[in-house]
C-alpha cells in the first residue's frame, strides 16, 4: 500500500533573499548568458564535441530512469550503426532525436502543449510500453488514469485535472517576467512538471528535455556554439535529483529554493567546465592528441593516419600541401588518396561543402572511443560507466 498523497501547492515564483547565494548565482548565471562566446576552437570542431555532448546528456537522461547501457556500448552503435538497435539503445537515440527536434524548431514556436506533446513522441516511439519497456500506450498524450510516483511521497494529481494543470504551466512560463526570474522559472516549471506528472510515461525523460528547451528559449545560445548540458546536473547524482525534487514537494518557500539553489549551481558549473573546450590549446594538448595516440596505441588507426591527424590537429585546419613534408617523396597524388582514406573513415571533413581544405572528425568512427576517454580523464564526462 502507498503511502503517497496529493497536496495542492500553488505555481509561483520565490523570491530569494538579495545576500543569498541562490543570488549570486542568477547573477552569474545571467552574466554567462549574455557573455558573447569566443574562443580560439574552430566551430566546426567546436561542432563535433557538441554532438558527443549531446550523445552523453541523451545517455544521462536514460540512465536516471534504469536504463544499464554503458558509455562503450553506446559508442559501439555510433560505429558499427546496427539495424535493429536493442530497446535500451533505441531509448537513448530517441532522446538525441528529440534533442535535435528542440535545436530546430524552439527558436520558431513556443513551448506549448504541441511542442512537449511532440517532443514526448520522439522519446518513446518505438520503444515496447510498460510494464515491460520505456514507451507509452498513447505517444504525446496526457495520461487517462491516475498514477503513483515509486519511492515518492508525492502522488500526481488526478488524471482529470491535467489539463488545467499544463495550461498553467504554459502561462506561467511563457509569461513576460523580467529577465532576472528566467532562471528561477525554469528550475521551478521542472519541478511543476514532475509534480504534474502529465504522461502516462516518460515523464523524466520529456521533462530534462523540457528543461534543455527552455534554457535554449532563454538566450543560453546552443545554436551559436555554446554546449549546454543540463541532465549532468542531475545525473552525476541520482539521488541527490530525488532528494531535492523531494523537497520541493512541500511547497515552502525555502525547500522550493533549495531546489532552484541545486539546479542553478549545476548548471552554472557544468557550462564553465564545458566552455573551457573553446580554448584549443587546452583541447588540442589536453584531449585531441592523446586521443590520437590512445587510438593508435590500441590500432584503431595505422601510423600514417596518425601522422596526418596530428598534423591536422596542430594547425586546425589542412590541406593536401600541409601534408607533403610528412611523406618525402610522395606524389600529391598519393597525399590526396590518404586524404579521401580518412574522409571515408570520417575522420577528416571538408570545412565547407566542395572545399579542400579539412578539419578532424571524431563524432562517429574509431576515434570516438579515444575522445571519449580523455574527456573522462579530465572529467567532462557527466555519465560514469557502472
Amino acid at each position: 500500500m502507498s503511502n503517497s498523497k496529493f497536496e495542492y501547492h500553488d505555481l509561483r515564483l520565490v523570491e530569494p533573499d538579495f545576500k543569498s547565494s541562490l543570488t549570486d548565482l542568477i547573477i552569474e548565471l545571467d552574466y554567462l548568458r549574455k557573455k558573447q562566446l569566443s574562443g580560439t576552437t574552430p566551430p566546426a570542431i567546436f561542432f563535433r564535441l557538441k554532438h558527443i555532448f549531446h550523445m552523453l546528456e541523451s545517455m544521462g537522461s536514460a540512465r536516471i530512469e534504469g536504463n544499464h547501457t554503458t558509455i562503450a556500448e553506446y559508442i559501439e552503435t555510433k560505429i558499427e550503426q546496427p539495424q535493429n538497435p536493442t530497446q535500451q539503445i533505441k531509448e537513448i537515440q530517441n532522446i538525441e532525436e528529440a534533442m535535435f527536434f528542440v535545436e530546430k524548431n524552439i527558436d520558431d514556436y513556443p513551448i506549448n502543449r504541441m511542442f512537449i506533446s511532440e517532443m514526448h513522441k520522439k522519446i518513446v516511439e518505438g520503444l515496447e510500453c510498460s510494464p515491460h519497456g520505456e514507451g507509452d500506450f498513447t505517444p504525446g498524450k496526457y495520461r487517462t488514469k491516475n498514477v503513483v510516483i515509486a519511492k515518492a511521497s508525492h502522488m500526481p494529481p488526478d488524471h482529470t485535472t491535467i489539463p488545467q494543470y499544463m495550461d498553467e504551466l504554459f502561462t506561467f512560463i511563457n509569461k513576460t517576467d523580467s529577465s532576472k526570474y528566467d532562471l528561477l522559472k525554469t528550475a521551478i516549471a521542472h519541478h511543476r512538471f514532475v509534480w504534474i506528472h502529465p504522461f502516462s510515461n516518460g515523464n523524466g525523460r520529456t521533462v530534462r528535455l523540457f528543461t534543455y528547451a527552455m534554457l535554449v528559449k532563454l538566450g543560453f545560445n546552443v545554436n551559436m556554439g555554446r554546449i549546454l548540458n543540463p541532465t549532468a546536473i542531475f545525473c552525476n547524482n541520482r539521488d541527490n535529483y530525488y532528494r531535492y525534487l523531494s523537497l520541493a514537494d512541500k511547497g515552502t518557500d525555502n525547500n522550493i529554493l533549495s531546489w532552484c539553489e541545486y539546479v542553478l549551481k549545476g548548471l552554472k558549473d557544468e557550462i564553465e567546465k564545458i566552455d573551457r573546450l573553446l580554448d584549443y590549446k587546452f583541447l588540442k594538448e589536453e584531449i585531441l592528441l592523446p586521443m590520437i595516440a590512445y587510438s593508435l596505441e590500441r590500432q584503431y588507426i595505422t601510423e600514417n593516419e596518425s601522422k596526418i591527424l596530428n598534423r591536422v590537429v596542430e594547425k586546425k585546419i589542412v590541406q593536401s600541401a600541409d601534408l607533403e613534408d610528412l611523406f618525402p617523396g610522395k606524389l600529391k597524388s598519393e597525399i590526396s588518396r590518404q586524404i579521401r582514406k580518412l574522409i571515408e573513415k570520417k575522420m577528416l571533413v571538408p570545412i565547407e561543402t566542395g572545399k579542400r581544405k579539412y578539419v578532424i572528425c571524431f563524432d562517429n568512427n574509431y576515434l570516438l572511443r579515444g575522445i571519449i576517454k580523455m574527456l573522462d580523464i579530465k572529467g567532462f564526462l557527466p555519465v560514469k560507466d557502472e
